[in-house]
């Protein structure tokens, strides 16, 4: 049987990981994206107790589980992205914050705690980046108003 400390240990590793999970959430849920906190936030603890279990229980093979994680994810997240009849993928951004969140409960769940904080601070600040007042306007007067980023208009141009 495994250490009771060793057990308490990882649950508070994937607490930590809903917490900061949860907390990019929120922000993708005031977004209006089409993932929100608690799914974001269970990516995240999902993926410190898998980390932590590679890290303590099956050490040899850690490499592998965390590659498991990052792959399964990046399912998850493709079931996040949509395209509504030929224009342009929507979900993007909340499929990236997902597989991004996954890393911060690898993180967590290997101990990296500070990195973990760090990375998850670091995440909303580009999250948010644009909708700060002074560089939002700043952003968007720089982006182009050729409209090529528009879905094609025949079907030649796609």
């Amino acid at each position: 049987m495994h250490d009771p400390a060793l057990q308490l240990a990882i649950f508070g590793r994937m607490a930590l990981a809903a917490a900061l999970g949860f907390a990019v959430g929120i922000e993708r849920e005031l977004r209006g994206s089409p993932a929100g906190e608690r799914t974001i936030a269970l990516v995240a603890a999902g993926s410190a107790g898998f980390a932590s279990l590679a890290v303590n229980v099956f050490p040899g093979t850690g490499g592998q589980v965390l590659a498991g994680v990052a792959t399964g994810v990046g399912f998850l997240g493709a079931g996040v992205i949509w395209r509504g009849s030929m224009g342009p993928a929507r979900g993007l951004t909340s499929a990236a914050a997902t597989w991004t969140v996954a890393a911060i409960g690898i993180l967590t769940g290997a101990g990296l705690y500070l990195t973990a904080v760090l990375a998850t601070l670091l995440t909303l600040g580009m999250l948010e980046f644009a909708h700060l007042p002074f560089l939002g306007r700043w952003v968007h007067r720089m982006r182009p108003t050729d409209h090529s980023d528009e879905p094609p208009t025949t079907a030649l141009d796609r």
